[in-house]
């Protein structure tokens, strides 16, 4: 069963929809709450589970995250909950802790993507410095995320013939070899390069490269 603890009920300032979340998986009852108060003072949203089970059937937002998790649960290893979150696509960083101070767990830990691992009882302020670190490193990667995510839904907009001429552009073929290939006039190709660099919300033709190298669009083969 959940043990989540209710943000909205605390009256934090944050509360909405773009608001960083700690989610902390600990099967001891007192540190999660601990824990949670900790983090809440300093402004954060949390939510705590007492299994990884409870921690995956929660509807998560699509907002800067991570998990504080313990290394040892009552009926499952935090190594496994590691290899659980990252089989199902949840990418948030993981920040680990334990009270025994496995050496060869917490290397397994840092192989399998764990950002860091704190020993209990951990510092205050090391672990809300751990976690503001998490927090910037997801945000970084939601904003990489949700930019290919654009230029994934501008290049939907391509027609097939501005895709073969960005094809050709990022090739690095003037507009008039473009028209060559194309067996169409130069004023045509004009006009199809401008609307794709409108579209992919770029300006300069090295922007145009990086965008189609993210979006795998590969460059248009040039006869030597």
């Amino acid at each position: 069963m959940s043990c989540t603890l209710d943000s909205a009920s605390s009256g934090d300032p944050r509360l909405d929809d773009a608001a960083p979340i700690v989610y902390v998986v600990d099967d001891d009852e007192t540190l999660r709450r601990s824990l949670s108060s900790l983090l809440r003072s300093t402004g954060y949203l949390v939510e705590a589970f007492a299994s990884s089970r409870a921690l995956l059937e929660f509807r998560r937002p699509d907002v800067p995250s991570c998990l504080i998790l313990d290394l040892q649960l009552d009926d499952e290893s935090g190594l496994a909950v590691q290899e659980e979150v990252a089989r199902v696509g949840l990418t948030m960083p993981i920040l680990f802790m334990t009270g025994y101070g496995d050496v060869a767990a917490s290397v397994k830990a840092m192989k399998g993507g764990a950002l860091d691992f704190l020993t209990k009882p951990f510092d205050d302020e090391e672990m809300l410095d751990a976690v503001g670190r998490a927090l910037a490193l997801d945000s970084q990667r939601l904003g990489r995320e949700r930019a290919l995510g654009d230029d994934r839904r501008a290049y939907a907009t391509l027609t097939p013939r501005e895709r073969e001429v960005m094809a050709c552009v990022i090739a690095g073929l003037m507009n008039k070899q473009i028209a060559w290939d194309l067996s169409v006039q130069e004023i045509t190709i004009k006009v199809h390069r401008a609307q794709v660099m409108k579209k992919m919300r770029v300006r300069t033709l090295p922007d145009l490269v990086r965008k189609a190298e993210a979006l795998g669009v590969q460059p248009a083969r040039t006869h030597s």
